[in-house]
């Protein structure tokens, strides 16, 4: 009897998911016309992302996106919807066969991620200072934020970030590259390294073995 009551409860449970994985993947395609996102085939989302793509910014995305919102999806902690904020003409720019859980993404300028990118749960990717750095404008009655710091962010292909990263302004992250679980990210990273810690730095060469044609070091 006990172990009915357990296949019963994995039947719903499996039945739950699917539903809501249905439903999560069209409700985002809704919000995705209504901020006027250009997506490809293949998107799937386990619960809903906020999406808030304001006038004169893009959100555009390629093919087989695959992203996990909130409570129940990847549960590792830190847990909350993924965030594609676009505003001031930002545009991000998503490519092909992308995954990523908890991400939050804020674009003032561009934000570009390559195909193949893995994104660790609860990371977060910003490509502006969001305040003036010059104590007098930002404490002023009205902040300038016209004057705010901001720089294009760059993860080319294949990269694997960790859970819990911070990424700012101006980096870039070379082919191939891992970074480590809660690094801070304030510099670039070249292909092929891993890199880790807070502030992030180099660790050691990524080595290719004959199954993928590269045996080389780099």
């Amino acid at each position: 009897m006990k172990n009915l009551i357990i296949l019963f409860c994995r039947v719903i449970r499996f039945l739950f998911r699917w539903l809501n994985k249905k439903s999560s993947t069209l409700y985002s395609k809704i919000l995705f016309f209504l901020n006027n996102v250009d997506y490809k085939t293949g998107f799937i989302s386990n619960g809903v992302p906020i999406i808030d793509i304001n006038k004169g910014s893009k959100l555009i995305i390629g093919k087989n996106l695959k992203i996990n919102n909130g409570l129940r999806y990847n549960r590792i902690g830190r847990q909350q919807p993924c965030f594609f904020i676009a505003n001031y003409g930002g545009e991000i720019v998503i490519g092909d066969d992308v995954g990523m859980s908890s991400t939050a993404i804020v674009c003032h300028k561009r934000v570009r991620i390559g195909s193949n990118v893995k994104i660790g749960g609860g990371t977060v990717i910003y490509d502006t200072d969001f305040h003036n750095l010059d104590v007098c404008r930002r404490t002023s009655i009205k902040e300038d934020i016209t004057t705010v710091k901001k720089k294009e962010v760059e993860i080319k292909d294949n990269v694997f970030i960790g859970a819990h990263c911070i990424i700012l302004k101006g980096v870039t992250i070379g082919e191939n590259s891992i970074i480590g679980a809660g690094s801070v990210l304030t510099k670039s990273v070249p292909h092929n390294q891993i890199w880790a810690g807070n502030p992030a730095q180099f660790v050691k060469f990524i080595e290719f073995g004959e199954k993928s044609g590269m045996i080389e070091k780099y």
